[in-house]
């Protein structure tokens, strides 16, 4: 694994899935509150992050709500996401071919406490899990949004192991969509991989 790498406001340290980078970002508070850059692109760039975003998300959910594991198919999309209030567990599944991480995830605690964001190169699964009472999470994609191109992976297949940090005595909240999606061995079948 790499060195991080510091960049104005900004430190970038490598995973162990080449291409996904936690990004540590420095606020400046005093008894008013706070300030922070969330994206710059020169220091993204010096971080190793290259992308041009092109539609920012932002969605709500209460605790227990895990989203995921999405991708879309023909329109692979980069994300950078990070939570403005709340805690959540974001996970990624690296989906690339001939990756030497095929098939293994990443995860990391983000929160409006730790500022701390997450950047998913294309190619990959993505999804996260409530941990607080509500959460906002907020995300910048490099293509926008295609409704019909969507996929998605089982969130608790075995084969991919994901350790999910479920809150004891919360009941875990679903999409129906998220209930169907297939096994990570499903998938690769049916995309002839």
């Amino acid at each position: 694994m790499s060195q991080p790498i510091t960049s104005g406001n900004f430190t970038f340290t490598p995973t162990s899935i080449e291409g996904v980078t936690i990004v540590d970002v420095k606020s400046y508070g005093d008894a008013r509150g706070y300030f922070m850059e969330t994206y710059k692109r020169p220091d993204f760039v010096a971080g190793g992050i290259d992308v041009d975003f092109v539609q920012d998300n932002q969605s709500a959910s209460t605790q227990g709500v895990l989203r995921g594991l999405h991708f879309q198919i023909e329109h692979p999309q980069s994300k950078l996401v990070r939570v403005v209030e709340g805690e959540v567990f974001d996970v990624c599944v690296d989906l690339r071919p001939g990756s030497a991480t095929f098939g293994k995830w990443e995860g990391v605690t983000l929160s409006a406490e730790n500022h701390r964001q997450f950047f998913i190169p294309q190619g990959f699964a993505h999804g996260f899990y409530v941990l607080s009472p509500t959460a906002v999470f907020c995300y910048k994609c490099d293509d926008v949004y295609h409704p019909n191109d969507e996929g998605g992976l089982m969130w608790n297949d075995p084969s991919i192991g994901v350790e999910w940090p479920l809150v004891e005595g919360v009941e875990l909240n679903l999409s129906d969509k998220d209930t169907k999606h297939p096994s990570f061995g499903e998938w690769r079948k049916s995309a002839g991989l």
